[in-house]
């Protein structure tokens, strides 16, 4: 039955998940559509709707520290620590335009309505305002003691203001027109960290890490309230009347009977507790509290704070976006609940940076679901559809280095996670909840499996603390999930039905047999034991590895397991007697995973070289190597239904494959027809001297042989160059920079170099020099071609310099005198000349220049 099985022949890498904020600024596009993300010391061009990276614009090597976009969306205005201001257009990604103005680190960036003007602010304490098109310095305000770490410009294009506040725990208003400061608001007691102006333009709100939020009377620049916030605030938002937010509000407080007054302004803060609250500046009160995110901190003792780090009002009315402190963004809608209270509920999550990718596993009947384990305490789980992340499981408090995942009998979800913290936590998908907790490993868990068939248990593996390996038990340990209740209130307590003292070292690796009459753990002391459930007992010990064992796994048809090793090496051995049956060599370095797939008969393997290796089993032969990943590949997911693959490594980069092997027959029989039938008519093109026509068909079935032909056979035609110039007229940019690598080949031959001169020089002639410049890759192909067509006219220079020697000898020898032999004496050309006309000079004594000879 297994011969039936269709063998994959490649995999294609469809959609990747790639880092893309590391923290720091960004900028959102005015309909929403993309963010511009720092990223380390380059930008990204991230779309909104699936994470997908559009474009990245490399920087100069300085992590940035401020970025801005123009209000038409045409540009983006970044700095560095580099200090260098530079001006990116967003659909070449070019710089058009640099300069250095601050002596420190430009910290904020502001960008006028109109788009003709910057503001700049810097460590150096000093804010200044940019020409935009021109590039130099209009305004120049020096008066903050400290770093000037906010920065905005009115938002109403007639008032020239800029408002700036800074870690002096001041702000200062700054008239464009009368070039100083009118203004200086000292009301906080901390660093300034965000400003906002009402939507009348004439209520400016200012927050700081003094825990309030001072809201001032633009008028005579007066503070009017101050509302307590009883946490570090790192940002405050006002909304517009006409937004989805405020609509809700005033909804919910015209049912609950009270009335918000007009001349109020409402705002949202965000800050270090990770919770959203909703104000109204009469009276200062709060309208709404976030009860619950999966970011809010407990107790102020938590090392681990993962607050936001800013907010803003997303245009059109879309909702709130939040950055947080571990590079997330979260988008929120603000709606009413069942209990006709407001809700904010979590409409999309953008995970920026996900550190190191630890493992992974497929969830769901359909698959389309992806859990991702990382160097954090959380399990995040995306939709692969979007590529957005769905939501988040909290509960751990140490790193998660193992999941799993299954389908339970009741046709449930299940995800089994183990944790440095020493426990075992089962959770249900649908609910998003912990249901179940294991606690008794002494050591950090390294492994975990869930039942095959009955569904009803998992099994743990523990690994340890290098600091702590006196604590490292190295036991397996089987935990039944009888007496788990999907609807309790807390998790229960998983029961440990066997334990077994497993291994010399770590357990890296376990699997359970199909039927679930066997386990297989791998450890680091290079041995694979095998062990009779559910009792745990040995069978059978696999030796035979030089390093440690990464992955076991067992067939899904034969009775035999395959290990992956740091050895570099996999091997296929026997359950009967613990023989090894087949070695795989083929990785550079160690192999991570390798897992089966098409029946047992092929499997994926991908290791510590950033290598994904597709093998069959029968032949031993690596069928496809992938190079997708940058650094090593920790984690491989492969889909029981869909054999979609999923890989991840220290990279941070999520690659999904696709098997693309009847996709790429039936392509590959669907060009093979259309270049059978593009041959004829290229032949009858030929035939009918349509040479236009048969350039084109030779081009698109790429025979640069025959194309070299026809150009040939065309220059030997009257008005060559009319007809080659009307044939390559119609090439795009990519199909003259695929013609120009053929002429770079015909030109290092002296026989072929005369027609790559001539179709040169007709390319030449139809494109501008403009557009061959802006050519991808112009510059290598101009490399290959300037030293040989030197080679070529200094060579035919050289030629005709002979030339002139036989023109000399041919001279000599018309003026020798013929013999007598009774024939009329050979005119010499001077003679021949004098008769048709034509102008000659007359020759000097023939005796002379017979002795000359």
């Amino acid at each position: 039955m297994a011969s039936a099985v269709a063998l994959k022949k490649n995999y294609r890498c469809f959609q990747s998940l790639q880092q893309f904020y590391t923290g720091g600024p960004y900028a959102v596009a005015s309909d929403a559509s993309f963010i511009v993300c720092a990223c380390d010391d380059a930008i990204k061009v991230v779309d909104s709707s699936n994470s997908a990276i559009r474009s990245t614009i490399e920087g100069d090597s300085e992590p940035v520290t401020a970025l801005v976009l123009s209000p038409d969306d045409k540009f983006v205005f970044s700095s560095s620590h580099s200090r260098q201001i530079r001006v990116w257009e967003v659909s070449t990604l070019k710089c058009i335009r640099s300069w250095k103005g601050h002596e420190g680190p430009v910290m904020g960036m502001a960008c006028h309505s109109s788009g003709g003007l910057l503001a700049t602010a810097g460590a150096d304490k000093k804010v200044q305002v940019w020409d935009v098109d021109g590039g130099f310095c209009t305004h120049y305000f020096k008066g903050h003691k400290g770093v000037v770490t906010s920065l905005m410009f009115h938002p109403d294009p007639n008032r020239l203001l800029i408002f700036s506040g800074g870690d002096d725990s001041t702000v200062r208003v700054w008239d464009l027109v009368k070039k100083k400061c009118i203004a200086t608001l000292e009301k906080h007691q901390s660093t300034v960290t965000s400003i906002a102006i009402s939507e009348d333009g004439w209520t400016l709100l200012t927050a700081g890490r003094d825990k309030v939020v001072n809201v001032w009377d633009l008028h005579d620049y007066s503070c009017k309230t101050t509302v307590l916030a009883y946490e570090a605030l790192e940002a405050v938002c006002t909304f517009d009347a006409a937004s989805p937010f405020a609509l809700c509000l005033s909804a919910f407080a015209q049912k609950n009977g009270k009335k918000i007054s007009s001349s109020s302004v409402q705002f949202l803060t965000v800050g270090e507790r990770g919770i959203v609250r909703i104000w109204n500046s009469d009276g200062a009160v709060c309208l709404f509290e976030q009860k619950s995110s999966d970011l809010a901190v407990s107790s102020e003792k938590e090392e681990v704070k993962r607050g936001f780090t800013s907010a803003m009002m997303l245009p059109l009315g879309q909702g709130l976006l939040c950055a947080t402190a571990d590079q997330q963004f979260l988008i929120y809608d603000l709606d009413k609940n069942v209990d006709n209270g407001l809700n904010l509920a979590l409409r999309k999550r953008l995970i920026g940076y996900n550190e190191e990718i630890a493992d992974m596993k497929f969830l769901g009947d359909e698959e389309q679901y992806l859990a991702v384990a990382t160097s954090v305490e959380q399990i995040r789980v995306y939709d692969l559809a979007s590529m957005s992340c769905s939501y988040i499981l909290s509960g751990h408090s140490d790193v998660i280095p193992c999941i799993d995942t299954c389908v339970s009998a009741s046709g449930k979800t299940l995800i089994v996670s183990g944790s440095k913290d020493n426990t075992v936590r089962l959770w249900e998908a649908q609910s998003q909840r912990c249901i179940g907790v294991g606690i008794g490993h002494m050591g950090a868990i390294g492994a975990v499996a869930f039942s095959k068939k009955k569904r009803n248990f998992c099994i743990s593996g523990s690994s340890y603390l290098p600091v702590f390996a006196w604590f490292s038990d190295r036991t397996l340990k089987v935990w039944s999930f009888d007496g788990v209740s999907d609807d309790a209130a807390e998790a229960s307590n998983l029961k440990a039905k066997a334990v077994v003292a497993a291994h010399d070292k770590d357990i890296n690796s376990l699997a359970v047999s199909p039927d679930d009459s066997l386990v297989c753990s791998g450890s680091q002391d290079r041995t694979a034991a095998i062990w009779r459930l559910p009792d745990l007992v040995s069978v059978v010990v696999l030796k035979g590895h030089k390093r440690g064992i990464w992955s076991v796994e067992f067939s899904p048809v034969d009775h035999c397991v395959i290990t992956a090793s740091g050895d570099k090496t996999i091997k296929l051995w026997a359950i009967s007697d613990g023989s090894c049956l087949k070695t795989f060599e083929g990785h550079t370095s160690s192999v991570m995973r390798a897992s089966f797939i098409t029946r047992g008969t092929q499997f994926v393997s991908c290791g510590a070289d950033g290598l994904v290796k597709l093998w069959t089993v029968k032949t031993q032969e690596c069928l496809a190597t992938y190079d997708q990943h940058e650094d090593k590949i920790w984690a491989l997911a492969i889909g029981k239904k869909t054999e979609m693959l999923a890989t991840g490594g220290v990279d941070a980069v999520v690659n999904l494959w696709h098997d693309s092997t009847a996709a790429e027959k039936e392509e590959a029989f669907r060009k093979q027809e259309e270049d059978v039938l593009k041959g004829q008519d290229l032949e009858n093109a030929v035939l009918d001297r349509d040479y236009t026509r048969a350039v084109r068909l030779a081009f698109e079935l790429r025979k640069p042989h025959k194309l070299f032909e026809l150009f040939s056979e065309v220059i030997r035609k009257p008005n060559a160059d009319v007809q080659i110039e009307k044939a390559l007229r119609p090439f795009d940019k990519e199909e003259v920079r695929l013609l120009l690598e053929y002429v770079r080949e015909w030109n290092t031959k002296p026989k072929l170099c005369h027609i790559a001169q001539f179709v040169l020089h007709c390319l030449f002639t139809i494109l501008p020099p403009t557009d061959l410049v802006e050519m991808k890759g112009i510059g290598e192909l101009l490399e290959g071609l300037i030293p040989y067509s030197q080679r070529h006219y200094t060579r035919i220079d050289r030629l005709q310099r002979s030339t002139y020697l036989l023109d000399y000898t041919l001279t000599g020898m018309s003026v020798i005198e013929p013999e007598a032999n009774g024939t009329e004496p050979r005119k010499d050309l001077g003679e021949s000349a004098r008769e048709e006309g034509e102008d000659y000079p007359e020759p000097k004594d023939a005796s002379a220049k017979k002795r000359k000879t």
